[in-house]
């Protein structure tokens, strides 16, 4: 999963989707699952310009590694190339809910889907 700012998911190319800090980081930041809500909260909470990405793996051209690149307890995976728009599988909004914390649906996080991404 991605989350990216809604403007820039709608203005990327139709072929693929590089978020602004892609040319400097040489990848694209994702998250399993189960580390969605933890990022969203994060790193955005209380923002309201957000789409979700499911992402299929095996679609992508680019490799994906999942790494511990700031010192935390878990490997997160990063996507180094773009993101063809035929491996996005599904795209929701992604809005906070009270106190401007995300919350995704527990069937969503459990089975790797996003039904509604909208906070509860």
């Amino acid at each position: 999963m991605h989350i990216a700012e809604r403007t820039s998911w709608e203005a990327s190319p139709a072929r693929a989707y590089r978020p602004a800090a892609f040319a400097a980081e040489g990848f694209v930041h994702c998250s399993e699952p189960e580390q969605i809500e933890a990022v969203a909260n994060r790193f955005f909470r209380g923002r309201t310009d957000l789409v979700l990405l499911l992402i299929d793996e095996a679609r992508l051209s680019a490799s994906v590694r999942r790494e511990n690149l700031e010192g935390g307890d878990e490997p997160f995976p990063h996507v180094y190339g773009p993101i063809e728009r035929e491996a996005v599988v599904a795209v929701a909004a992604l809005r906070p809910g009270e106190g401007g914390l995300f919350t995704l649906p527990p069937d969503a996080i459990r089975s790797g889907t996003l039904g509604d991404a909208s906070a509860t």
